[in-house]
């Protein structure tokens, strides 16, 4: 079965994913628009468009509180790590504080492990994303590209993992959200490689601020390597969809050197 010309999305299409996916796809997919309609509105001075972009803000809380919702009703909601109550304000005495290559290192603190939480989450929703989508791709290029975006997924899933059992501390487990066996695609190649674009701009944003809020150095080095990692796949990415003329050109400043030449 073929997409008819210039469609990118084929509705009778068999699904490639389950309701649970579905539910975490919608959880997650809401928390990143509060998060770029708030920068939106933060930056915006006409009232009409900040009023358009709080109604967005609004809307994009409304879809991860009713995914949660349905989650918890159904009884796949998996918890964050939590760790006891503070029952008193300290403050950091040494600069052993930020240390994490040698010695000691201190237990993760409740930031960094959010963080990491949030990230590895984030991965899990990409792998199984990029899986399915692996499974549909028309062309050999693209197909070969989800494949290598569902690997780092899957390797940085692992790594967040670790950082968290190191510390004796519950990891989210695999979810029930792996793709079906659905080789029928019900997405165009430019639709499937535009969202992951997207998610590779989400997480290179997520890691420089998680890199921002996380003192310990050998958790700043890990977010660094892997900000490389995805800013490579996201680059090549980025010329699969210049070669195959689906990127279109967002609006830019005058090239005063240019005028200046003519």
């Amino acid at each position: 079965m073929t997409l008819p010309l210039n469609t990118d999305v084929n509705k009778e299409a068999p699904r490639l994913f389950t309701d649970d996916f579905y539910l975490f796809y919608i959880q997650n997919v809401g928390k990143m628009g509060m998060e770029f309609y708030t920068m939106s509105l933060s930056n915006c001075a006409r009232l009409d468009i900040c009023e358009y972009f709080t109604e967005c803000l609004n809307e994009s809380a409304r879809l991860p509180n009713k995914a949660t919702e349905i989650m918890l009703t159904k009884g796949t909601f998996i918890r964050a790590p939590f760790i006891p109550v503070s029952k008193k304000v300290e403050y950091v005495q040494k600069q052993s504080y930020i240390a994490g290559w040698f010695g000691h290192r201190r237990p993760l603190n409740a930031i960094e492990m959010s963080q990491i939480y949030f990230n590895l989450i984030q991965n899990q929703l990409g792998r199984t994303l990029l899986m399915g989508f692996s499974q549909v791709a028309k062309s050999k290029q693209v197909r070969d590209y989800m494949v290598r975006g569902r690997d780092i997924a899957d390797k940085h899933v692992e790594i967040f993992g670790s950082l968290l059992s190191k510390e004796f501390l519950p990891s989210a487990s695999a979810w029930d959200t792996m793709p079906t066996e659905s080789t029928v695609t019900p997405f165009s190649d430019k639709l499937m490689m535009f969202q992951t674009a997207t998610l590779n701009a989400i997480g290179i944003a997520h890691y420089g601020r998680a890199l921002s809020l996380s003192p310990r150095r050998d958790l700043g080095a890990n977010y660094v390597r892997l900000t490389a990692e995805i800013s490579q796949f996201a680059e090549d990415g980025t010329n699969i969809m210049i070669e195959n003329e689906w990127l279109e050109q967002p609006p830019q400043a005058t090239d005063r050197d240019q005028l200046a030449s003519t």
